[in-house]
């Protein structure tokens, strides 16, 4: 219980017990001037009724006040879902479109990337096809040249049979 509730209920409890305690005076009858006549009653039920009526009427203020309370809090959750469902909408197609520029890019990667593997098959069907001749030529140039010493060896050997 909060602290103020429990000081107004000790607050009402003291004055229900003063007004126990001294019932007898409060049923007394006394003249009351009304402003326009005057009229015999009991004084003390009086100001015990008016009090009545002030808390009664301080309750039905408090109840109001409470329910005005609650439905702006409603009406500003509701108002707060609302934005955060729009934040979530605006946070998800942010993240679509972040995908979709991510694809973009990884499609555009990935032709680059074709693009030079394309390239370097060219490249090395180039290096090996020079490859080959330069191979065939260096293997025809030691085929001459070992045929061109064969010829030089055998005259040789023609020339001098006994050496």
């Amino acid at each position: 219980m909060k602290f103020r509730t429990l000081i107004l209920v000790v607050f009402i409890l003291l004055v229900a017990a003063l007004a126990a305690l001294n019932f007898e005076e409060i049923l007394r009858p006394t003249p009351l001037n009304l402003g326009v006549t005057s009229v015999q009653a009991p004084i003390g039920l009086v100001l015990v009724g008016l009090l009545t009526l002030m808390i009664v009427v301080f309750l039905v203020v408090l109840v109001f006040n409470q329910t005005t309370h609650l439905m702006e809090v409603r009406q500003i959750t509701r108002e707060a879902n609302e934005q955060r469902h729009l934040a979530d909408k605006a946070e998800a197609s942010r993240f679509i479109e972040l995908r979709d520029f991510l694809q973009a890019q990884l499609q555009v990667a990935a032709a680059r990337e074709q693009e030079i593997s394309e390239k370097l098959h060219h490249r090395m069907d180039n290096l090996q096809e020079r490859l080959t001749v330069v191979i065939e030529q260096t293997g025809n140039g030691l085929a001459a040249s070992l045929g061109e010493l064969e010829d030089r060896l055998e005259q040789q050997f023609r020339r001098n049979p006994d050496s």
